[in-house]
């Protein structure tokens, strides 16, 4: 494996220390090769490149559309390697090489190029019309806000990290990123994919390191201006508090415990598809996963067996085989945190229907400690603590409601508000209940459809603010009103005199 180096300034380094940390395969626990371990001092290096490639470089000052040359270029490299970056996002973080091939490594390029949209479509300058002051002109400029740092998780490193570079740069700033240590070669591949590429030094920086020292840094740092994070709410609140000390901006995606909504008319065969697909990609790891099934009790009976039935065929296996359904949880310790709900449900409602353990007969030479079947627990009560607490695993809870009124209700109670989803054959039905959920996004009729043309975020404690879409562009700048008073000569013709003079 090519050994990986910090991109700081245009320029590929060792962390200051000296020290290194190891990634592992999680499906086989075989070393996959030795990272830099940036630190604090490696932290401020890139943000303080970052801060002189935006005060004194030509990156801010450039066009949208010449910037947006630079980022299709970008998304470009990313469709030119692609075998290779799908490759190590399964090998590195666990999940498919199908789902790497067919959604991380698209979903990264399209989100490059999407932001290179905005940047060549966004007007830098709209005029405002009309003016309670004569004669008077006014516009909006819009301006890039300076340094920015993204923080990212282990669960979609490429993606996600395309998310918060790609909006970043497009509207002129410069950025600092820093992967999850768990899987950070992807953003570090991508790194030398854009070295290729002749940005100016500084512009875009990928540190690889811990987030209790790097992480912090990243968010306090007196020279950024706006920090970017997706995690977990726990950690989201803390990097609310590191922000506060210059009062940067911050873009926050946090967890989530989604309802996925199951109405009596609805096609069981299409809900059942959706209700898993909505629960068990990546293994439960995806932060708007519908983990919440909420089924009308006309057909919850039917709907239960029909979802046993069909997770027991899920096929767990090396995440690199084509075939694979479900692959390997990023670590051994994610495992243990499943295991430990999976307890706490057993105590709470009773076994599962289905899974709810390790599974037996994986192929030779996997580990199966790293793996979790997909566990249905069903007649879930909304308060049970497997239904309001992120899991992030491979575990569906299973409630009953009569209701549409009573679905709501049940979908909205709670902290999050991320994804949902409504499975109903009557689509004036289905945008009814979906108006009522409190929660970012609602796919009807499907699930996790996410498209970098549309605004993706939570209400309440699943964040704040948008990414994607003109949203997650406008974000990213900063909005100057400009005032011009044509009468620059003759005291008597000043709105403002006339005020302090009294005549008026």
């Amino acid at each position: 494996m090519a050994e990986f180096k910090l991109f700081i300034n245009g320029k590929f380094c060792d962390a200051e220390s000296g020290e290194m940390f190891e990634t592992y395969n999680p499906g086989t626990g075989e070393k996959i090769t030795d990272v830099p371990k940036a630190g604090k001092q490696d932290a401020i290096k890139a943000i303080t490149a970052a801060r002189k490639a935006f005060d004194e470089g030509p990156w801010p000052k450039m066009s949208g559309a010449e910037r947006g040359a630079k980022l299709r270029e970008i998304a470009g490299a990313i469709e030119a390697n692609a075998a290779e970056l799908a490759e190590l996002e399964a090998r590195d973080g666990g999940g498919t090489i199908r789902k790497a091939m067919l959604a991380d490594i698209p979903g990264a390029q399209g989100a490059f190029e999407w932001f290179a949209h905005c940047a060549e479509t966004e007007p830098d300058r709209v005029d405002l019309e009309g003016s309670p002051f004569p004669e008077s002109t006014n516009y909006v400029r819009y301006e890039p806000l300076g340094v920015t740092t993204g923080i990212v998780p282990w669960n979609f490193p490429l993606l996600m990290a395309a998310w918060k570079i790609a909006p970043s740069i497009a509207a002129g700033n410069c950025s600092v990123l820093k992967p999850a240590s768990f899987t950070s070669l992807t953003a570090l591949k991508l790194a030398e994919l854009i070295a290729e590429l002749d940005l100016p030094p500084g512009v875009v920086n990928v540190l690889s390191g811990p987030g209790g020292t790097l992480g912090e840094e990243l968010a306090s740092n007196m020279m950024v201006d706006k920090t970017a994070f997706t995690g977990s709410t726990e950690v989201g609140r803390r990097i609310m508090q590191l922000a506060s000390g210059n009062v940067k901006s911050v873009t926050l995606e946090l967890g989530g415990k989604s309802a996925n909504i199951v109405l009596d008319d609805a096609d069981l065969d299409q809900a059942a598809a959706a209700v898993l697909w909505g629960t068990f990609l990546h293994g439960g790891q995806v932060c708007e996963s519908g983990t919440r099934a909420l089924v009308q009790r006309g057909i919850y009976d039917e709907f239960v067996s029909l979802l046993a039935d069909r997770a027991g065929k899920i096929v767990l296996g090396d995440q690199l085989d084509m075939g694979t359904d479900l692959g390997p949880l990023v670590s051994r310790s994610q495992v243990e945190t499943v295991e430990r709900y999976v307890a706490i449900g057993n105590e709470e409602v009773g076994a599962p229907i289905t899974g709810g353990a390790k599974p037996e007969g994986l192929p030779a030479g996997l580990d199966r400690d790293a793996f979790f079947q997909p566990t249905i627990f069903t007649d879930v009560p909304n308060s049970a603590k497997i239904a309001q607490e992120e899991i992030f695993g491979p575990v569906l809870c299973v409630i009953p409601f009569d209701s549409d009124e009573e679905a709501v209700a049940i979908a909205n109670d709670s902290i999050y508000g991320l994804g949902g989803g409504v499975q109903s054959g009557n689509l004036e039905r289905a945008e009814k209940v979906a108006a009522g959920m409190r929660t970012g996004t609602v796919w009807i009729n499907d699930y996790h459809m996410i498209d970098p043309k549309r605004p993706f975020g939570g209400y309440k404690q699943s964040g704040i603010g948008r990414e994607l879409g003109t949203q997650g562009y406008a974000i990213y700048r900063q909005a100057k009103h400009v005032h011009i008073n044509p009468e620059a000569s003759g005291r008597d013709n000043h709105f403002h005199y006339a005020v302090l003079s009294g005549n008026i």
